[in-house]
């Protein structure tokens, strides 16, 4: 595992940990408890500030609202139950396959 994984994993720990934490004095737990569509929102958003920060702004914005979005990502995979795990496997299975050929598979799924 490399330590960038490991950063992400011990993250999304400290986030499932938080779900039980009090909301006055949590952020995430605050975030969690409002819901997934304000926890879409909030990933929305922050989708939006790091293009912009890419097309506008500095690296170094854009490495602040690059860690911003994952951190949102990630608290957005906890509330439905999705893994960090989850998605290094569907990124796997991904791997060496065009991404051409992977959007005409999504297009032939019903």
């Amino acid at each position: 595992m490399t330590t960038d994984e490991k950063i992400l994993l011990r993250l999304f720990e400290v986030i499932k940990e938080r779900k039980s934490a009090d909301p006055e004095t949590s952020y995430t737990a605050r975030l969690l408890a409002k819901g997934t569509n304000k926890i879409a929102q909030k990933l929305g958003e922050e989708a939006v500030e790091t293009a912009i920060a890419a097309v506008s702004e500095g690296n170094e914005r854009l490495v602040r609202e690059s860690a911003d979005l994952l951190y949102h990502l990630l608290v957005l995979w906890a509330d439905k139950g999705v893994t960090p795990p989850d998605v290094w496997e569907e990124l796997e299975r991904r791997f060496g396959t065009s991404g051409i050929a992977v959007k005409e598979a999504r297009k032939k799924t019903p």
